[in-house]
């Protein structure tokens, strides 16, 4: 006798995460590990290399330019891929520098973004503050380097 069993109930996958943050030193740390979590649960884990060290560089950002060190993090599961989306009330906007010393610190983070991504970019908000975001698919739809 053949007996129907159900298919098993899941729950429909969120299609975005958001997250107000006070950030500090540290929190990129805790950022990266929901950002994997997620991407492994939108069956997304090959982006998780390129994904982490983009939110890693948005937070730091934050850490570094923003005075109340606030920010709204937003992941997006897109069709091809995934958005991620810093938003902060700082006015100044993120520069890539052209020309870096040998011996800087700082300064290469958006460069290394913009090998890593897809597509990265900066919105103004309506009022004050900015959005940075970037975009990230899989390898195929990767530009060459």
């Amino acid at each position: 006798m053949n007996e129907y069993i159900p298919p098993a109930y899941s729950a429909p996958r969120p299609v975005q995460y958001r997250m107000n943050l006070t950030v500090g030193e540290h929190s990129a740390r805790h950022v990266r590990r929901i950002v994997r979590s997620l991407l492994t649960e939108w069956e997304m884990a090959e982006l998780t290399d390129a994904v982490e060290l983009g939110v890693t560089e948005l937070v730091a950002n934050v850490v570094r330019h923003v005075r109340d060190r606030r920010c709204v993090l937003l992941v997006l599961r897109l069709r091809t891929g995934v958005r991620v989306e810093v938003t902060d009330t700082s006015p100044q906007l993120p520069r890539t520098r052209t020309r870096l010393s040998p011996d800087a610190e700082g300064g290469r983070g958006l460069v290394l973004l913009d090998a890593l991504v897809d597509k990265w970019g900066v919105d103004r908000g309506p009022l004050e503050g900015k959005t940075v975001w970037f975009e990230c698919g899989p390898h195929e739809s990767r530009p060459e380097a």
